[in-house]
């Protein structure tokens, strides 16, 4: 069974930085795009940043310029890292990723269990 696992979030002052971490475990064959999600309470889930199988990357505008996604293939790890944060980034993050499991053909899109990210003085 494949899973996903975050890490990383907490408590940060506005202007500080978080790098979240996700790990995606088990029996593995493939992984396709990597990428980051955030919600909060109330509001529809909103893509923060993606990354493709071939390393290309995509950002919401309210982060560029501030967030960097990357992936380690190796690790089958996608990071992000939150710099210039602010009140207005509070949120859950979710991890998302296209996985196919060896011996499957099929890839599934699976989430991990969400972190909480939190800026406030």
């Amino acid at each position: 069974q494949v899973q996903l696992v975050e890490s990383g979030g907490g408590l940060v002052q506005p202007g500080g930085s978080l790098n979240l971490s996700c790990v995606a475990s088990g029996s593995i064959g493939s992984i396709y795009a990597m990428g980051w999600y955030r919600q909060v309470p109330g509001e529809q889930r909103e893509l923060v940043a993606m990354t493709t199988g071939s390393g290309s990357t995509s950002y919401a505008g309210s982060v560029k310029g501030r967030f960097t996604i990357s992936r380690d293939n190796a690790k089958n790890t996608v990071y992000l890292q939150m710099n210039s944060l602010k009140p207005e980034d509070t949120a859950v993050y979710y991890c998302n990723a296209g996985v196919r499991a060896m011996l499957s053909i099929r890839a599934l899109n699976l989430w991990g269990q969400g972190t909480q990210v939190t800026v406030s003085s």
